[in-house]
Formats: C-alpha cells, structure tokens, sequence
C-alpha cells in the first residue's frame, strides 16, 4: 500500500453503494457518501477521489459479484475483495448499519486485519457458474422426484418391484392413470416437470463435459481422476472452484480451505477440538466428501480406474496409489476405534483434500489454473 494511499471501505448493496474514505493520517473515516450501484455514477465517485490522492477500493464478497472490482480496476486504481467469513466481529457490537460496516472494512484493512480473496477472471467465472448450474439441475431433479413419488404415495400407488427410476419403474410411471380428470392432469404436470429437468439435467451435464475437454482444464482433469472417487465432473468441479492450486503453499492450506479442518477452542493446557468449520468453499466440501465414500469399500483398482490412469504422469499414479492405500486404511482404522462412519468419511475428506493439493503441484506449468 502507497504511503500515499487513502483506504475506502465500501458496503455494497443492490441499488446503493454506501463508502468510508479513511485517509492514511486519519483515525477515522474524513467522508461518508452514497452513491448508485451504477457503473456511470461509480466512475465518477472514483474519478473525484482520485484527484487528491491514490485511492484503494476494499468490499466484501457477495451477491454483487465481482463487477464494481473490474471497473475500478480498469480506471486504474487498486480493489481488493475481502473474504466475509474471517471479517473479524466484536462479541458486543450489536449495532449494524451500512455505514459501520464501511468504516470497519477500512479501518481493518488499513491494520491488516482481512484476507484477501482471488478474484476469478471472466473465463474461470462461467466455468465455474456452468458447473454450479448442473448442480443446481441435480438438486432440481431430486425435487421434482420428490413431488411426484409423494403425489403417488398419498394416493396408493407404490412401486415394488424394482429400485426407483430404472427402466421398470418409467414404464410403471408412464402406464399409470387416474379416473379423476383433476387427479390425471396433477400427474402429468409433475410428471412434465420431471422429464423438463431431466433434459436440461441431460444438455448440462454435455457441455460440463465438453468443458472439461478443453484447454485450460484437459490436463488438470485427467490428473485429478487418477485418484479413487473422483471422475470427470468431480475433477472439475475441484479445479473450477480452486481456481488456484499454487496460492496455497502448504496442504494444510489448501485444506483450511475446504471447511474440513477441526475447530478448536483451547486454552492453558487445555484443547477442545471440535467439529469442522465448514469455512470453507462448500462446492469443494461436497466433491471431497463423496468420493471419501469410496474408501470404505475394498481396496482394490477396478478396470474404470486403470484407464483413468493411463497415460498419466508416473508420480501423479504414485500419488495416487498412495492415497488410495492411506485411506482405506485410515477409514477402517477409525472405524475400528467406534468412530462414526459419517465422522471417518470426513476425515478421510480433509487427508483426501491433501492429495489433491499434492497431484496439483504437478500440473503442467503453462496451465493457469
């Protein structure tokens, strides 16, 4: 930060954009001013400011996304986008108002007290909003199965045969019908909806494919599916939210990152560990802890996975022939000691998130991600 840097905090809304200028000889904040969440009315702002002094740009990431750091920085002058969950918070304030929160981001910023977060490009951005969207199809679709098992249970119509949503019970589904007109036409509407969603489930899943054919994600796929229970989508989905491998130094890092580190509230000789902080990216957390589901079957390197890993550099395929081995011992080995499966699937996440962390370091250099 210049010497000569004024810190502006910046509280960012839908429609308003309420900002703290805190000069750097000042104790607190010299100018409040609200202005429109317009991109007219921003440049302004920022082109007054920035006669007198180098002005610096801090805000929280949230549902504004990261448009006011793109314009603001092509003017010329310099954001920084904080992570909202490490923003420290005293216990006893209780008074929250836009203005406050302006003044804090400032005056925090100025004491090094917020963590900076990676601003995806445009690129990583739609990558990762693709990959998001499908699984938002997924949690659609099980919506509208939802609905229409439930429509069928309260009027007495249960399949028994065969496991839900195979080629038996489609058939069963399709062949059903309803003396009340009324009844018949709620029956197609769910069943419509279903099948609406299965076709865009369908075209999504495609291009996420697609995607991750493609430069810059080809290689970092392939690698990361030389590991147990994590295919094409899986691997994807862990580089698109990553976005970075190399900003994490250590694995510890990179784990601290997906939310599945233990909290601890320790003090004198005393330690409490506690259950994950979930801190984390959640999309991450999600991929990390169902392909640890893997481990706890038996130890053992099915055809699907020994054509994932032809071709593959050799210390990738040792990584991940080790991480095979630790883990389904590590799972069992929990196991053994009465600890719950959930709690062992989730430990076995975080060493997961190591291995991860450590097939990353050998993606080619020229990938950006």
């Amino acid at each position: 930060m210049k010497e000569s840097t004024t810190v502006i905090g910046c509280d960012i809304h839908k429609e308003k954009i309420t900002a703290a200028v805190l000069p750097l000889a000042a104790t607190r904040p010299t100018e409040i001013v609200t202005v429109e969440n317009h991109p007219k009315a921003i440049t302004r702002f920022v082109k007054r400011l920035a006669h007198n002094a180098h002005p610096l740009f801090v805000y929280e990431a949230g549902p504004c996304g990261y448009e006011l750091q793109r314009q603001i920085t092509q003017l010329g002058h310099q954001t920084v986008v904080i992570a909202p969950a490490l923003v420290p918070r005293r216990p006893g304030d209780r008074v929250k108002t836009n203005r406050r929160d302006a003044e804090k981001l400032a005056r925090l910023y100025r004491a090094g007290e917020l963590t900076e977060i990676r601003v995806p490009t445009r690129a990583e951005e739609a990558a990762r909003d693709l990959v998001r969207v499908r699984e938002d199809a997924l949690t659609d679709r099980l919506r509208a199965r939802h609905r229409l098992s439930k429509f069928l249970l309260r009027h007495g119509r249960v399949h028994h045969e065969t496991k839900g949503w195979g080629v038996v019970h489609r058939a069963w589904l399709r062949a059903q019908r309803f003396d009340a007109p009324l009844l018949q036409s709620t029956f197609e509407a769910y069943l419509h909806a279903l099948e609406d969603v299965e076709a865009r489930l369908a075209s999504l899943e495609q291009q996420v494919l697609a995607l991750a054919q493609t430069d810059p994600y080809r290689a970092p796929v392939q690698y990361l599916r030389c590991l147990k229970g994590i295919d094409t989508l899986g691997a994807l989905t862990l580089v698109v939210e990553t976005q970075d491998f190399r900003r994490f130094h250590e694995a510890p890092g990179y784990m601290s990152f997906t939310g599945l580190v233990c909290s601890e509230d320790s003090s004198g000789e005393a330690k409490r560990r506690g259950a994950i902080t979930k801190a984390g990216n959640a999309h991450l957390r999600r991929i990390l802890v169902e392909a640890a589901w893997c481990y706890y079957h038996r130890n053992t390197t099915g055809p699907q996975l020994v054509q994932r890993r032809r071709g593959c550099p050799p210390d990738v395929v040792r990584i991940a022939r080790r991480a095979q081995d630790r883990l389904h011992r590590k799972f069992w080995r929990l196991l053994s000691r009465s600890k719950l499966n959930q709690i062992a699937a989730v430990a076995v996440a975080r060493e997961l998130a190591g291995f991860v962390w450590a097939i990353a370091q050998r993606f080619p250099q020229e990938v950006p991600v």
